[in-house]
């Protein structure tokens, strides 16, 4: 019984223990997960300028970033350690593209997968009529996992230069009092990145679910069905054809003599009373 025949004998909710049906929801659950702990991402670094001249020292200097990592939009102020003068210091990086491409493939594949288990759940017959849902299904799936695998990678390349840009002792460069000698800056702490590590993880796991979706998306479609039909009727046919092949004794027995004389593995014309005919007659 394939899946098309079981979904129709299945509960309305029994789809869901199927492959088709419990895959589908692992991918709004994963989708879920990946644009949320990438999409609700804020972070924090703080660094220490300590000037020569004690009163002009901030040793405690937060800078904040968050999604979508537009980070030459953030900016602080940080000591000159001349006197009171302050200067706005700017981050350097822009890696929106790559996050909001992440969360944008993230947040489509979580409606499509929703949609997706209502269908399979109360459209069940509509799903399979004239096979237009099943190809529309195989297509956007096949979509999905290329798209996941693009955004993921593209994804972990940029969480990998937003950590370079957001490292404390990189962004001690970028402050003018640090480049004094005289002055004393570092490190009080750094970001946290276990959401947007566990972001990358999601993305590709939604990579693994999508692309191993796509056999039991197809096992829906015409194509396999009619493969399998012609594949169960190429066997029938080959069937059919030995069993049209009798078995003849006779033609058996008379091209070969062993078993129509005995088991004396003699030809039949030398078994003859009298010897052979051309013999007697010079006799």
């Amino acid at each position: 019984m394939d899946t098309a025949d079981q979904l129709a004998s299945a509960g309305t909710f029994q789809v869901l223990k199927l492959p088709l049906g419990f895959i589908r929801v692992l991918e709004w659950l994963f989708a879920i997960f990946a644009f949320a702990t990438c999409g609700g991402y804020s972070g924090q670094l703080r660094v220490s300028v300590d000037c020569m001249e004690k009163a002009s020292s901030n040793l405690s200097i937060g800078i904040d970033f968050a999604y979508p990592f537009r980070l030459y939009q953030v900016s602080f102020e940080a000591p000159a350690c001349e006197g009171i003068r302050r200067e706005r210091v700017f981050l350097i990086g822009d890696y929106s593209s790559s996050a909001e491409f992440f969360v944008t493939i993230a947040v489509f594949a979580f409606l499509y997968s929703l949609v997706a288990t209502i269908v399979y759940i109360f459209f069940q017959n509509k799903y399979r009529e004239n096979n237009r849902g099943p190809l529309i299904d195989f297509v956007v799936t096949v979509v999905f996992s290329f798209m996941w695998l693009v955004s993921s990678s593209a994804w972990a390349k940029a969480l990998s230069d937003v950590k370079v840009a957001t490292d404390p002792d990189e962004v001690q460069l970028l402050i003018s009092a640090c480049k004094v000698q005289s002055n004393k800056c570092g490190s009080v702490h750094g970001p946290h990145w276990s959401g947007l590590n566990t972001s990358v993880v999601f993305g590709f796991l939604n990579f693994v679910l999508w692309a191993g979706n796509i056999w039991f998306v197809f096992k829906e479609t015409g194509w396999h069905k009619g493969a399998s039909r012609f594949a169960g009727g190429a066997s029938e046919k080959q069937a059919g054809t030995f069993s049209q092949q009798p078995y003849n004794q006779d033609s058996f027995d008379q091209s070969g003599s062993y078993n129509a004389q005995g088991n004396l593995g003699q030809p039949s014309e030398y078994s003859q009373v009298g010897g052979p005919t051309s013999y007697s007659n010079q006799m």
